[in-house]
Formats: C-alpha cells, structure tokens, sequence
C-alpha cells in the first residue's frame, strides 16, 4: 500500500533542493539567458535543468510513474500515477529579479489528486498535504481564513499573457471587485496564490488561462487546508478547463456570482 506521508516528506526534499539550485542561478542570471515559447510566454535554462533533475529524483521515488510537465515534452503519461509538475512557476518573477516564485509538484492518482507541494522559494516557505491529511506549512498546520463576505477578504488574481479573447470580461470584473473587497493582489505565481489562499493570507484566488501544472498542488493543498476550489461554471473541471476559484469556502458561492455575472456568456 502506497505511504503517502512518506513520499510527501521526500518530495518536500525534492522540492527543496530544486529550489536551492534556483535560488543560486538566480544570483548571476542574465537577461540573455532568457528564451521565447511563445508571446509573453518565457522560459530559461533554470527552468529546464530544475525540471530535469526532478523528474530524476521523483523517478527514482516512484518508478513506472508518469508525468505532466511544463518544460519536458518526452516524457509519457501513466494510466494510475502521474506527477504533475512546475519546476518554476512565476518565471517571469524570477527572470525579472521579483522574488516570488516556486516549485510546484502534485500526484495524481488517476484522476484524484494524492500529494502537493509548493516550495516558495525567496521566503524558504514550503507548503504541503497528502491524501486525508490537514495542510502544512513547515511543518506547522494551516487552515483557510474564516471571512464570510467578499466585502470583508483580500483576493488574489493574475492576468492572461496569452489569448485575451476575454480581457474585456475581465477587466470589468476586476473593476468591480476592487470596489467591493479589501483589495486584489496580483503576485505573478498561480502556485503561489494559491498556497496563501490555503494559510489565510488570501480569502479567495481567481484565475483563467492556466496549466495543471500551475494550479495542481496548490489547488489540493486549499483543499486539505479546509478551502474550496471550483472551476469558472462552479464545477470540478479546474484540471481541465484550466481556470479556477480557490476559497476558504464561506465566499465561495459569492465569488462565484461575481465572475459568473462577467463569464458566462464564455460557457453557454
């Protein structure tokens, strides 16, 4: 029977030593270093080497074992388990010196989430939970906020760098929420928006046009945390459909309608 405690413990240390090797190359990285997938979309050799070396080690933890990856197009996926990892997520935060960027590695077992880890690298803050446990945070146990009103929580969001097809949506969205909550973040890192939604520090988080492996442990984490996560139609397809609301759950419903009222014409 597979321990998930255990492997979670080992893949914290995996996370970590990714993003020791990050936090150095970040000392001397250079502009020039920097490649284009695709418009707004960046990527370095940080990125790729942080990916090679963990899909190594969690090879290596659990053997036959598939993969979901940003940067690594060879490897396969498996019909039981598949990892689901960012080996940087906020790349650009890192290219551009912010510090505010992470490691991201889930598990999923077929299509039930079993393990996340988020690694927030500047603050040496690593996030994680494993199936039927509470949610951690260096080893210290979070829990979602208790707000009950979007009136009264700080959201977190991010803006699309590709496919504006609904900025338009969003823009009016944006404008009303910032008059009717404490305020909207914008870190720059799904990852980590996400792992703050999970210990309080965000009430709810709210974003489209992502990837599984932006949002897959972090997302599970909310949830172990006592959160709430549902997709833009308030369904479970975030994996998927790949847009998202993250809560402490007492908003959820209200968050909800406000983007509901701006996107659903996107979902009939």
């Amino acid at each position: 029977m597979i321990n998930y405690e255990k492997i979670c413990a080992q893949v914290v240390e995996i996370a970590k030593s990714a993003g020791s090797f990050i936090r150095q190359e970040r000392e001397a990285f250079s502009l020039a270093k920097v490649e284009y997938k695709g418009k707004n979309d960046l990527v370095s050799y940080v990125d790729k080497a942080a990916e090679d070396t963990i899909i190594k080690s969690l090879t290596e933890l659990l053997p036959g074992a598939g993969f979901i990856a940003e940067e690594n197009k060879e490897v396969s996926v498996s019909e039981e388990f598949n990892w689901i990892i960012d080996p940087l997520d906020g790349t650009t935060n890192f290219i551009h010196g912010i510090p505010a960027f992470a490691v991201s590695i889930a598990l999923q077992y077929k299509t039930e989430l079993v393990i996340g880890v988020v690694y927030e690298i500047g603050k040496d803050e690593c996030f994680y939970a494993w199936k039927d446990s509470a949610a951690y945070l260096n080893g210290k146990e979070i829990r979602v906020s208790e707000n009950t009103k979007v009136a009264d929580t700080l959201l977190a969001t991010g803006f699309p760098y590709y496919d504006f097809e609904k900025k338009d949506a969003y823009m009016e969205l944006f404008g009303d929420l910032i008059q009717n909550c404490h305020g909207l973040r914008r870190i720059g890192a799904a990852a980590v928006d996400l792992a703050y939604t999970a210990c309080g520090r965000f009430d709810g988080y709210f974003e489209y046009n992502l990837k599984p492996w932006d949002i897959a442990a972090g997302l599970f984490i909310v949830q172990q945390a006592g959160g709430k996560v549902v997709d833009f139609k308030g369904g479970n397809d975030m994996l998927k459909d790949c847009d998202l609301i993250a809560t402490n759950g007492h908003i959820s419903e209200e968050l909800l309608q406000y983007v509901k009222k701006y996107f659903s014409k996107f979902y009939q």
